[in-house]
């Protein structure tokens, strides 16, 4: 096989827990593409792929895989895709990027498959069944299938819809919550109510599928802050989704919430008050069994992850412990936490080599710029992740 003359289109995101997932793309861009939070979509617009268009890419993508397969056979590997096979590929020129993606999900071995871009669920109910079935049948060796969707599109679906399609072979939905209060989600232009993502959650687990609710702390600003926190997990507990991921807000200038910030209209929640808010959170949570995660370099406090509601305590402990550490701790943890060298206040006296780094390189710029000089430089750091 020819593989540099072969491609197959992905899109430009998928979730963290996704990043070892087989990527195929079943739409292009977002149908709504109103948020003002979201840099990912503007100036692109929506389109439907056909049914051949999709059905095709799936297929190339089984040739690669076979091509690749082939690979490791004629290296006396019997087909494993091993640290050898990559690295055969990777030294050859004229492999296409999905090429590579492809060897990378072979030596992962995950067997999940996330379909691109942000609402799938916005194709007709036949013409998805159609290219799920077709995915499931070219790859009978992929676990779990997962997808982006919006609410308001899953509340225009039936359940016996939703239950075809989840047949078919979609096993999860990952959907932007974002907030459960009504005055927030006008504000940022969601397109949705707190009582559509209620019915559009219930719907989703009715339909046997697993749902991953995605939050967004920080997103009431100070203004709404107690409000967000409150009204959202009250809407999680009608939903009591299997997962709750937890995504901090942040508004570099390429957002358009930025303007709101700009003219005074939206005040952001620091780091700290952001740990008061998802302290209400988590404290408000209750008679549910979900999954909470913390999965972003974005979030501060990585170990807020467990299950409700055996771990509730444990990660409300995780928050209380970083809000009793001394200020300059706190600003140490926060820059050792976005630079990648800490995952866990406990990291602060694992590593005091990392410690005194930090400590010296805030004090630098302190000694410079000021403490607006650091929390430039902390939001800097933030922006390379939106």
């Amino acid at each position: 096989m020819t593989e540099n003359l072969f491609s197959f289109e992905q899109g430009p995101i998928r979730p963290p827990n996704e990043a070892r997932s087989l990527l195929l793309r079943f739409t292009r861009n977002c149908p709504w593409n109103q948020c003002l939070f979201c840099p990912v979509y503007k100036n692109r617009k929506f389109s439907l792929r056909t049914v051949d268009e999709i059905k095709k890419d799936i297929q190339t993508a089984r040739d690669m895989a076979d091509d690749i397969k082939a690979v490791s056979w004629k290296l006396g590997f019997s087909g494993a895709i091993n640290d050898q096979v990559i690295s055969h590929i990777l030294n050859i020129s004229g492999h296409s990027q999905g090429y590579q993606s492809i060897a990378a999900w072979l030596y992962y071995g995950t067997g999940s498959c996330f379909l691109q871009d942000a609402d799938n669920l916005v194709m007709k109910t036949r013409d998805l069944v159609e290219v799920l079935k077709y995915l499931r049948e070219k790859f009978p060796e992929i676990t779990r299938v997962t997808t982006y969707s919006r609410s308001r599109t899953v509340v225009r679906k039936s359940v016996d819809s939703l239950k075809q399609i989840r047949e078919a072979g979609l096993d999860r939905i990952h959907i932007g919550l974002e907030s459960g209060y009504d005055p927030v989600l006008k504000l940022i232009k969601k397109g949705v109510t707190s009582a559509q993502h209620i019915e559009a959650g219930q719907k989703v687990i009715q339909a046997g599928m697993e749902l991953s609710e995605y939050i967004m702390p920080g997103l009431g600003g100070q203004e709404m802050w107690k409000e967000h926190a409150v009204e959202t997990a009250m809407v999680l507990n009608r939903i009591n989704p299997h997962f709750i991921r937890l995504r901090s807000l942040r508004v570099p200038k390429k957002v358009p919430l930025y303007e709101k910030v700009k003219d005074g209209t939206f005040t952001m929640q620091t780091d700290d008050m952001l740990a008061d808010e998802i302290l209400l959170f988590i404290e408000t949570l209750e008679g549910i069994t979900s999954t909470i995660t913390s999965d972003h370099i974005m979030n501060l406090l990585e170990e807020v992850s467990g299950r409700l509601p055996e771990d509730k305590e444990k990660m409300l402990d995780v928050i209380r412990k970083y809000q009793e550490l001394p200020e300059s701790d706190r600003l140490i943890y926060r820059v050792g936490r976005l630079g990648g060298a800490y995952r866990s206040t406990d990291d602060l006296t694992r590593d005091p080599a990392t410690y005194e780094k930090v400590k010296s390189l805030l004090q630098d710029i302190q000694a410079k710029e000021g403490i607006h000089g650091v929390e430039k430089f902390i939001t800097d750091m933030v922006d390379r992740y939106v």
